[in-house]
């Protein structure tokens, strides 16, 4: 029998959605949680004598990440779950949690996962600058390293990206380039963009749940075309808005938490929203993501994570009778992936 898939307007899915929709349909093999936490316990047992022994926490944390991701990928989602909650009651926490970045995600202060503060401790904004220096000494060392990990990495190309893709598309029609963003945050990427500096776009409108990034792009973008909006997933889903028809509508760091019937139910819904000759792109962190299982953890961030193939499907899946062209590729360190679907003039 189908699940039903729950949107809440908040998270945008339910939490508990992001490990179901991960569900394999073999179960966990006999024994295998035993391994699971006996594995675990040598790997955190180890990291709380490093940090106690003075090892550079930088050192530390690569190996503890490692582990976690070695983990996570072999064995059953069902042993994965049961062990997260593991590691999140144990000591090493206590360190670990003394980096601003991992502490903000654990902790949740907006009440969902990847929030658009969590982001800012990710690209180094200058709004963070006092949560970073009033930090533990271990804690700035630690953040020296989170902040340069992997995903971090990968979540700043991706803002490079979207800025780029603007500037292009906008190239092609200055003065009258429609834009949106769904979930978009603080719109960081924004100020990067020539053309909204020089006045080539006409509309770029950011739509997220979350009032104080609502209010955030509203103060920071006064007097320039970008539109703040209130709105979520099931908003647009629903149709309570009437935002028009754009050029390019793009979903950057959305589909981490959307179950495929959603990803695709969304995915038509923005395809129908382009001009002709419009783009659309979202982007998924991939299972190449070498720090999946820190994140689960001490990070307390659940992702749904895709292939190029299963990107490939949703848009597959979504384009059925319109005429689109559809790409796929990977970020530098492949730790996320990116799907454009181009609507035929």
């Amino acid at each position: 029998m189908a699940r039903s898939l729950v949107l809440d307007g908040e998270s945008l899915v339910a939490p508990g959605e992001i490990r179901q929709a991960a569900r394999r349909f073999v179960a966990p093999k006999p024994g295998d949680l035993i391994v699971a936490e006996a594995e675990l316990a040598i790997s955190l047992d180890v990291s709380i004598r490093q940090f106690k022994s003075g090892v550079e926490p930088g050192a530390i944390i690569e190996r503890l990440t490692d582990a976690l991701h070695q983990l996570r990928r072999r064995f059953h989602p069902d042993v994965w779950d049961a062990i997260v909650p593991i590691a999140q009651s144990h000591p090493v926490a206590h360190y670990l949690h003394q980096d601003p970045l991992t502490r903000w995600s654990f902790e949740k202060p907006r009440g969902y996962s990847g929030d658009a503060r969590l982001l800012d401790f990710i690209y180094g904004r200058p709004e963070i600058e006092d949560a970073v220096a009033s930090s533990s000494d271990l804690g700035r060392t630690i953040y020296a390293y989170t902040r340069n990990a992997s995903s971090s990495v990968a979540v700043r190309e991706r803002r490079d990206i979207l800025a780029r893709r603007v500037d292009e598309i906008a190239s092609a029609r200055p003065g009258s380039t429609e834009v949106l963003a769904i979930a978009s945050g603080h719109l960081r990427e924004a100020p990067l963009s020539r053309a909204l500096g020089t006045g080539a776009i006409k509309r770029w409108v950011a739509l997220d749940q979350d009032p104080m990034s609502v209010g955030t792009v509203a103060l920071d973008f006064a007097g320039t075309s970008v539109e703040a909006v209130n709105g979520s997933v099931k908003s647009v889903l629903g149709g309570r808005h009437a935002l028009g028809m754009f050029d390019f509508v793009y979903a950057a760091g959305l589909y981490d938490y959307l179950p495929d019937a959603v990803a695709v139910k969304l995915t038509r819904k923005c395809i129908g929203m382009l001009k002709p000759g419009g783009t659309f792109l979202f982007a998924n962190f991939s299972p190449e993501t070498d720090v999946d299982g820190y994140m689960e953890t001490f990070m307390n961030w659940a992702l749904l994570l895709r292939s190029e193939r299963e990107m490939g499907s949703i848009a597959s899946e979504s384009v059925t009778g319109t005429d689109a062209k559809v790409s796929v590729w990977s970020g530098s360190n492949r730790s996320v992936v990116y799907c454009e679907i181009e609507r035929k003039p």
